[in-house]
Order: C-alpha cells, then sequence, then structure tokens
C-alpha cells in the first residue's frame, strides 16, 4: 500500500506475514486468500503491501528455482498484492508452540544465516514492483547477547563483510539494490541504536543499515528523535521500520492480575524497568518485580488499547513516525494468537479485521490524517 507523507514523500506500508505458520508455498499462496485479499478489501486498497515472511526451506527452493519465484510474483500480482521488503529475522518454525530462544538461530555467525538472507535478496528483487526504488530485508541483530565472544564478533563481522559483497553481486546481476536492514532488540548483542552503530561501524551503509521496531525501541526506553539523530550523525541508514507497540504498565503491583495474563509460553517477553532492571521473560519480572513502571516486549494491536489498566508505548510509535526517515513501513503484530482470551481472534475474519484496523491507524498517522 502506497501512503503520501505530508511531506509529499510516498512510502510503501504493508504488513508482516508472520502472524501466518504457512511455510510452504501452497501455504503462503492459501494465507493470501484468506487473509490478504480481505484486508486488502476492507481497506478499499486497490493494491496491498505484504512484508513477507519465507521459512528457511521454502527461501532456499524459490531462490533456486526461477519458474516458481515467476510463480509466486504472479498469484501476488492477480490479487492486488506487492512486496518490498521480506521479514528474515525467524530462520524456521515461527508460530510453534514454544519459539523462545530459538529465534535466535541461526545467528550471524553461521553461514546459514548468510545464506538465508542471501536467497531473500535473490526471492525480493523478482518480486519487486517494477516502480519500487529497492526492497529490504529486516534481520536480527548477530545474536542473542550470550554467549558472546571476541571469536564471535569476529566471526560476524566476516559474515556481514560477506553479506554486503553478496548484495553487491545480486544488483550488478539484477540492476535491483536490496539492502539489509538489523533489528536492535533487548537481549540481544545490539539492543539499542548506540550498539547498533558499533556493530556496523565501517559496514558497507549502502547495502547495511538499521530495522527500527519501535517496540523493541520503546523497552529499550529510547527516545525516538536521539535515536534516529544518533544514527544519521553515524551515517546509518534506517532501512525499515517495523510499526509496532509494546505493553507498558505504571504500576505492577496494581497490574499483577492482568499482566499475568500476558505471560504465555510461546514468545520471549523481555521486560525492561524505567529504572534500568533487565528481565529477559515477563514470568521473571513477574517473579523478581522490579519497581514499575515496565515496558513488556509483547507486541500489542497499534489501533487499539490493551486491557486496563496496561496501556501501550502507542506514544513512542507516533513520536518515531514523526521523525523517521524511511520509505519501508511494516506492521509487525505477530502475537495475535496469544493475546488473552477476549482480546484474541477467534477466526480468520476477525484477524483480518484486525490488521486491517493497524494499518487503517497507520495509514492515517503517516499521511497526516492523525497527528504523529
Amino acid at each position: 500500500m502506497r501512503v503520501r507523507q505530508q511531506d509529499g514523500r510516498q512510502v510503501h506500508l504493508s504488513y508482516c506475514t508472520n502472524v501466518h505458520p504457512a511455510e510452504d508455498l501452497p501455504g503462503i499462496i492459501g494465507q493470501l486468500d484468506t487473509y490478504a485479499v480481505a484486508i486488502r478489501e476492507r481497506l478499499g486498497a486497490d493494491v496491498l503491501g505484504l512484508g513477507l515472511w519465507l521459512a528457511a526451506p521454502m527461501a532456499a527452493a524459490l531462490a533456486d528455482d526461477g519458474e516458481a519465484r515467476r510463480q509466486l510474483r504472479t498469484e501476488l500480482d492477480v490479487r492486488g498484492l506487492e512486496v518490498v521488503t521480506l521479514n528474515g529475522f525467524p530462520y524456521e518454525a515461527f508460530q510453534a508452540p514454544v519459539v523462545k530462544h530459538a529465534v535466535y538461530h541461526p545467528d550471524w555467525t553461521t553461514p546459514e544465516r548468510l545464506e538465508y538472507t542471501l536467497d531473500l535478496a535473490r526471492i525480493l528483487v523478482d518480486l519487486l514492483p517494477d516502480d519500487a526504488e529497492r526492497g529490504s530485508v529486516s534481520t536480527l541483530p548477530l545474536a542473542w547477547r550470550e554467549p558472546w565472544t571476541t571469536v564471535q564478533q569476529d566471526a560476524a563481522r566476516h559474515m556481514l563483510d560477506r553479506l554486503a559483497h553478496g548484495l553487491t553481486e545480486i544488483a550488478w546481476e539484477t540492476g535491483r539494490l536490496v539492502r539489509v536492514a538489523f533489528e536492535p532488540e533487548p537481549g540481544c548483542v545490539a539492543e539499542t541504536t548506540s550498539q547498533a552503530v558499533g556493530m556496523l561501524a565501517g559496514a558497507d551503509t549502502d547495502r547495511l543499515g538499521v530495522c527500527l521496531d519501535l517496540a523493541h525501541l520503546a523497552c529499550a526506553w529510547e527516545d525516538p528523535a536521539d535515536a534516529v539523530k544518533r544514527l544519521a550523525t553515524a551515517g546509518i541508514p534506517v532501512v525499515k521500520v517495523q510499526v509496532s507497540a509494546a505493553l507498558e504498565v505504571a504500576d505492577p503491583v496494581a497490574a499483577r492480575p492482568v499482566l499475568e495474563r500476558y505471560a504465555e509460553p510461546r514468545f520471549l517477553h523481555q521486560t525492561r524497568s524505567a529504572g534500568g532492571h533487565s528481565c529477559d521473560d515477563l514470568d521473571i519480572a513477574l517473579a523478581e518485580n522490579p519497581a514499575g513502571p515496565w515496558r513488556v516486549h509483547f507486541h500489542v494491536p497499534v489501533h487499539t488499547p490493551p486491557e486496563p489498566p496496561l496501556t501501550a508505548t502507542t506514544g513512542v510509535l507516533r513520536e518515531a513516525l514523526g521523525v523517521v526517515s524511511c520509505d519501508h513501513f511494516d506492521v509487525e503484530t505477530y502475537t495475535w494468537d496469544v493475546l488473552p482470551a477476549g482480546h484474541r481472534p477467534t477466526s480468520p475474519a476477525e484477524l483480518a479485521d484486525g490488521i486491517a484496523g493497524e494499518l487503517a491507524w497507520t495509514r492515517d498517522v503517516l499521511s497526516g490524517q492523525v497527528n504523529a
């Protein structure tokens, strides 16, 4: 979906399909019919953008099969769908019963992570609309923070050099530019934009940059304007923005009965207090009970508030959308299926309604119809 900002610049807005479990081509095409077409129709849009997620085995198969890539492009086109960005953070099985730390493997010390990411770039050049200036692939910020040694750091630096070289070759062969965006996340080697600056020091910033996930930014208690300025000063581009909101709780003691409903077994919910206390999951924070306020890495719908007395970091989200310069915006609420009962969609139609609501809200903020 194309959105015209107040300054006249056109940007791409999509939703990330990692909310769906399909990991093979028939399943992906099925989810286009079940969800994406329905969302496009609800929005009254001629074209809907997808932030497509492809599991590693599917990506490898598509990268090796030009006919399959053309088939996927055709399936997108006939449904009024387009892709300018891929989510390359989860490697596979992102909607498994338990994900937690598995999402950080393989990491950027491994050739598997490199090849997966280059496979995605090879696929994306064949999916990009003809008028798209470039494509983007988001990925993890190297690895989970532990263990992390100088040996691993050197291995990751070598992989990033190979990544930039591979992206340069793809651009030379195809004439299409794909950039890779590293996504700071609490608990990882790069949790903050400051650490991302260090991570990408000396890297090829024509090919590599940052994905700003706005829930992660909030959970790190970063000021959006300061974060954007820091990256700009260092010459590191914001390649992609993941439009997301985290849980916020002013008084964890008073909110505990409601907060406990968000402690669930599938995903990791890193929790940070304003005072700097860090917990790697919500159940740990509930046990340790640091003083509030807390922000919890639980992506909640951006257009509706969570269950009181909880709130969302929508203020940080709005502020960030008002100061960041980027052309790829991807709504990434992958947690619809693990929301507490009563807030969770119970049918494909309800999920399509929810995602359409998020996209409409984001479209209106980006276009200035709702103040950022």
